[in-house]
């Protein structure tokens, strides 16, 4: 039986016409397995029980969780009812309120969990991009190791420096189409030993 339907029957004033007593006897016979003296208890408490959850999670649909976890705990832990101990109703709506709390406590910790690993996940991307871009400066670094001099100074000077063909080709005392050649088959190595890696 779900929590709503159980709100429906117990409707307004239910719990009232239930004596302690009642409630105490149904309780002994859901401790024996009794699924009819399970469902009247349900009837009697599932109001309560919400109240109390509805009380301490403000939200009615955890409420609405909370008050049929406490149902099944109710069929679970009906032979750890002790009427020497306290009233009936006042053993449901401990463990309503035990429950509800402990439910309060889950949230915020899973809401602080996630709060921490969204910032663990900021600092990890910075480190990753840190950590990529080192890496990419030292391939870098290998394939321009790998050119010949020539070609190495003229990409040095055109990507690095930002000179044009005709200034690089004036700083090494070579033609421009020289340059413009080594510089042309220069990136087409560097774009091999780059896409290798």
């Amino acid at each position: 039986m779900a929590i709503g339907e159980t709100r429906q029957l117990s409707g307004p004033g239910a719990a009232g016409w239930a004596s302690g007593e009642e409630i105490e006897a149904l309780l002994k016979r859901v401790a024996t397995g009794d699924e009819a003296a399970f469902e009247a208890v349900c009837v009697r408490v599932a109001a309560t029980v919400f109240g109390v959850a509805r009380s301490v999670l403000r939200d009615p649909c955890l409420a609405e969780e909370v008050s049929q976890e406490v149902l099944l705990e109710l069929w679970r832990c009906a032979p750890r009812f002790r009427p020497g101990q306290g009233s009936a109703m006042a053993w449901v709506t401990t463990i309503a309120h035990r429950r509800a709390v402990d439910r309060v406590r889950s949230e915020r910790r899973s809401a602080e969990r996630e709060q921490r690993a969204a910032a663990h996940s900021v600092a990890y991307d910075e480190v990753a991009e840190v950590v990529e871009a080192r890496l990419d400066h030292a391939r870098v670094r290998r394939c321009l190791g790998s050119l010949t001099e020539l070609q190495r100074e003229s990409v040095t000077l055109a990507f690095y420096d930002g000179y044009t063909f005709r200034e690089a080709a004036a700083l090494l005392g070579v033609p421009e189409g020289t340059v413009k050649t080594r510089m042309r088959d220069g990136l087409i190595r560097l774009r091999d030993c780059m896409g290798a890696h």
